[in-house]
């Protein structure tokens, strides 16, 4: 999961920075399907014929939240942008909510339970050995989440304190780097992290500046302290050496996103207020 210093609108520029950076994901699929591939994604070697089917450790708002208004049940930023690339490749999009750790281990998509991986996964080389990653399509930030009274203000005051973190990620391996003196504890999910932290069973989540600012929005007695820097990205995860023209279809279609506006429309949608307040 990821990381960088954001100051006020600097989330929507670094916005751009990724669309830039992500530019060479193929030529524009246009409002049909891509590359060539039928109707229904027959020639993309699905798992299930007729659909995407993404693995999504949800609930990680705001990039996966259950929605029962969205066609699959599910919604969020990352999930709204698969959705549109399903809608372009003719295919419906089907959701399962599995493992963060299964998922970024690469355990899960080697299994043929799903076609994608979309959890807010950061591309490291580590992970490249088991996966293949889509283009990049966010960029993000670390960050440290605790409660207004705590008397915590930054990483250095974590001596002796209880660190939330999610088991697998890149937020865990900041706390272990940069929080030698605290005592880290592990949890499967945001899901299990956040109500941690209310019941006061730890003293800080170290994770995903949005998902933690997401929180500080629902409960203005929580706030995000600091943010860091690591140069993440996030990018789309299928199982190593599998499907190529599935890949190159996605990174097809998120290319297209970009080029006609949809990307930039969904990525307000989620994060143009959190710029503001940043």
């Amino acid at each position: 999961m990821t990381a960088r210093h954001f100051r006020t609108g600097a989330l929507v520029a670094g916005a751009a920075l990724v669309l830039a950076a992500c530019g060479g994901g193929g030529q524009a699929g246009g409002g049909g399907t891509t590359g060539g591939a039928t109707a229904g994604g027959a020639d993309l070697g699905l798992v299930k014929k007729g659909a995407l089917t993404v693995c999504s450790d949800v609930p990680y708002p705001p990039f996966e939240v259950e929605d029962a208004s969205k066609p699959s049940g599910y919604g969020g930023f990352d999930i709204d942008l698969l959705q549109q690339v399903a809608d372009k490749l003719g295919v419906t999009l089907s959701v399962q909510d599995v493992s963060f750790d299964a998922l970024q281990s690469g355990t899960t998509l080697a299994a043929g339970q799903c076609d994608v991986g979309a959890s807010a996964i950061t591309i490291t080389d580590a992970r490249k050995q088991n996966l293949d990653f889509t283009d990049p399509y966010y960029d993000s930030l670390q960050s440290l989440l605790v409660k207004k009274d705590s008397g915590i203000s930054s990483i250095k005051d974590l001596a002796g304190k209880k660190v939330g973190v999610q088991q697998g990620t890149t937020g865990k391996s900041y706390a272990q780097q940069h929080a030698a003196d605290a005592s880290i504890v592990d949890y499967p999910s945001d899901g299990e992290l956040w109500p941690a932290l209310q019941a006061g069973q730890i003293d800080a989540i170290l994770q995903d500046y949005p998902v933690n600012f997401q929180h500080q929005k629902t409960d203005p007695s929580y706030v995000v302290v600091e943010q860091y820097k690591t140069n993440e990205q996030y990018g789309f995860a299928l199982a190593k050496g599998k499907n190529p023209k599935l890949l190159e279809a996605i990174d097809t279609e998120l290319k297209t996103l970009r080029d006609d506006g949809t990307y930039q429309k969904i990525y307000d949608s989620y994060f143009s207020t959190a710029g503001a307040s940043s």
